[in-house]
């Protein structure tokens, strides 16, 4: 064990503490009102139990919800399927495994009510097949049980530990912008490098992960607290920062590689790294004019444009749009933690509406029918042999299943949760057979419960070891078995601990045998999705429905982050760029945005382009691999330059031109500098 573990730290002890005194209420009630099960109402405590007060609190509702719809779909169903333990079993899995699905497709805090509903209704419907009296009153205890535990870690935990996710909000975004200004610098640098794949994917991953963050916050700020509606304009606008920064690095590769730049343009490059070098508040105070002096550069170019004056057209405007994004992105940071008096426009100048989180139907699937054939399995394992504690195995393997459910591939963590349990088998014997007969009383049982508990509670708040809190807390507590009556029996403590041991080796069999799924291909799903969604959002076919394209884009981009991360280097799963792929989406938006207003000629070159990116993304999305463009929509792309340089009224720093100019030097790096009108 790392000696960082002997170096006690007060925020963790006091999380370990709250959860501590949630667990003595819970079981002072539990004992107070001779609930049957004591035990698993302690359990619950430590499920539900995280380090942030402020993650938690609008879970309650959710997770309640859950148990409440557990519970009714269990009276429902198991008294009229008790004769029929085949088709209960059958239709127990297809319940569970439908809430499963919804929680992975949800990815909100809304996903508890979902993974809630699938838990208790399973830990309620199974044990009642061993002792089939009084459906409706075991039901009725295991809700009251739950529900007493809920809502004693919550108010202990939001009265002790108030901390809220708000202040890692700002560090958070603090240190997005820090490193967006630094990996923006270094890319408008004098050597003109590619950024590395894996920092621009941290930071797409950043920037997902402060959305996630924000949908645990409520929907109204309070005072010196940031609300979900403004966390979530702050995420929306660094978001838009990732594109804009790439292009730009990507537009001046494209230019330096032609000749040295002219000494305007060097010297805006210049100002601009030396601005992004400045703290968030200087750049706030000073970015305003940067990006007048981007635009009035952008504005001076020839009429007829050669693709020189293209490229130093596109730098300059999107320097321009990354500047203005930087400086309104500092001041929204800024505001995370001002009292609302301060930011009371908020929601009038940001909106309302949320960031949208892209949604994986095929991998929710796969979770859900994953999780009901495991239940099906161990049921089928259970009734064929009969084993009285069959049921118990079921109930845990159950929880461990849905409590993983929404990992790739849940074998690894399922391994360490395995070693875990059988660590503390020896704790839980000691305390079953030498501490506990020794006890009389709630209090001297919550007493000599306290090392034992709060050791672990504060191993559940370090992030390197929470993981293997969990099964440590359940092998000891249902163990254990606290009923309303002590019963320290060997046979039932081997026949429990074999029940435990066995759902947990089950699950992992299962998860081996339906859930180990290459990190490649889950990340390969998500940039298939993209690419299917450019794909139709250039389709002329296809109605226009651009809104909230970045915000999805952006997340697929965090969530494959993570994935690339430990993929293999050679995979051809790198070959995609995802931020290029958002470039060009983007561009896709400026096109047929431009195009109603724009000449016949015009739009007929242009609705070319975009039939072009249609079935080249398209055929990359069937494909699910990348695909180099064809030479035939890089010769559409010319002719739609050259068709809007002809255009009288057509600026070089048009949008739609600019789009173009984008899409050559994403789709096209290395292709031949085109012969454009300005060109000599």
């Amino acid at each position: 064990m790392p000696w960082s573990l002997l170096l006690l730290e007060p925020q963790k002890l006091l999380f370990s503490l709250s959860s501590f005194i949630a667990a003595a209420i819970t079981l002072s009630i539990a004992f107070e009102f001779s609930l049957p099960r004591p035990w698993w109402a302690l359990l619950t405590v430590y499920v539900t139990a995280q380090p942030m007060a402020g993650a938690f609190r609008p879970k309650v509702l959710y997770r309640l919800g859950g148990i409440l719809t557990g519970a009714t779909v269990s009276i429902l169903v198991v008294p009229n399927l008790q004769h029929a333990p085949e088709l209960l079993v059958l239709c127990m899995a297809a319940w569970t495994g439908l809430c499963i699905y919804l929680a992975v497709l949800d990815r909100t805090p809304r996903a508890f009510l979902f993974q809630m509903a699938a838990l208790s209704s399973a830990v309620i419907s199974f044990p009642y097949l061993d002792d089939p009296a009084d459906v409706f009153t075991t039901t009725i205890s295991r809700v009251e049980e739950m529900a007493v535990a809920i809502v004693s870690v919550t108010v202990v935990h939001s009265l002790l530990q108030p901390w809220s996710v708000t202040p890692v909000i700002q560090d958070r975004a603090h240190a997005f912008l820090a490193h967006a200004s630094r990996w923006t610098r270094e890319a408008l640098g004098q050597r003109h490098t590619r950024l590395e794949y894996e920092h621009r994917r941290m930071l797409a991953a950043d920037v997902a992960e402060l959305g996630m963050m924000a949908i645990h916050l409520p929907s109204n700020p309070r005072p010196a607290s940031a609300g979900r509606r403004m966390v979530l304009g702050v995420q929306k606008q660094l978001a838009t920062i990732l594109p804009l920064a790439s292009a730009a690095a990507n537009r001046l590769d494209m230019l330096s590689a032609l000749a040295p730049l002219d000494p305007e343009l060097a010297r805006l490059v210049e100002a601009t790294r030396t601005w992004l070098s400045q703290p968030a508040s200087v750049q706030y105070a000073s970015g305003t004019d940067l990006a007048q002096r981007c635009r009035q550069l952008a504005e001076r170019q020839e009429t007829s444009p050669s693709w020189r004056d293209l490229l130093r057209a596109s730098l300059c405007v999107r320097m321009a749009e990354f500047v203005e994004a930087q400086v309104e992105a500092c001041g929204l940071v800024q505001q995370l933690g001002s009292p609302v008096s301060t930011s009371g426009d908020w929601p009038q100048r940001q909106g309302e509406q949320a960031f949208p989180l892209a949604r994986d139907h095929g991998l929710a699937l796969l979770a859900g029918l994953a999780t009901a054939t495991a239940i099906m399995l161990y049921c089928a394992v259970w009734i064929l042999l009969a084993w009285p504690s069959g049921s118990a195995t079921a109930a845990f393997a159950a929880l461990i299943t849905c409590s993983f459910a929404a990992q790739d591939d849940p074998a690894p963590v399922l391994s360490r949760y395995l070693g875990a349990t059988l660590l503390t088998f020896p704790l839980a014997a000691l305390y079953l057979f030498a501490v506990l007969p020794r006890v009389d009383g709630c209090g001297m049982l919550i007493v000599s419960l306290a090392p034992a508990l709060l050791g672990i509670g504060y191993v559940q708040a370090m992030p390197a070891w929470s993981a293997r809190a969990l099964p440590m807390f359940s092998c000891l507590i249902v163990a254990l078995g606290f009923l309303d009556r002590f019963i320290a029996d060997f046979a039932t403590f081997i026949n429990v601990g074999l029940a435990q041991v066995g759902g947990i080796i089950a699950t992992i069999a299962v998860a081996k045998l339906f859930r180990s799924v290459n990190v490649s291909w889950t990340a390969r799903r998500m940039i298939r999705g993209n690419w299917i969604e450019i794909g139709q959002m250039a389709s002329m076919a296809r109605p226009f429905r651009p809104v909230h394209w970045t915000s999805m884009a952006v997340d697929r981009l965090g969530q494959t982050a993570a994935r690339m991360a430990i993929a293999e280097g050679s995979d051809a799963l790198h070959a995609a760029d995802g931020l290029a792929d958002l470039r060009i989406g983007r561009n896709v938006i400026a096109i047929r945005r431009s195009l109603p207003a724009l000449p016949a000629p015009v739009q007929a070159a242009l609705r070319d382009v975009l039939e072009g990116i249609a079935q080249l993304f398209q055929t990359r999305g069937r494909a699910g691999e990348w695909l180099p463009p064809p030479a035939s929509l890089l010769a559409n792309i010319d002719v739609a330059m050259a068709s809007m340089s002809a255009a009288a009224h057509a600026e070089p720093a048009h949008p739609a031109l600019l789009a173009l100019v984008g899409m050559r030097c994403n789709l096209f790096p290395f292709a031949a500098v085109p012969r454009m009108a300005g060109d000599a």
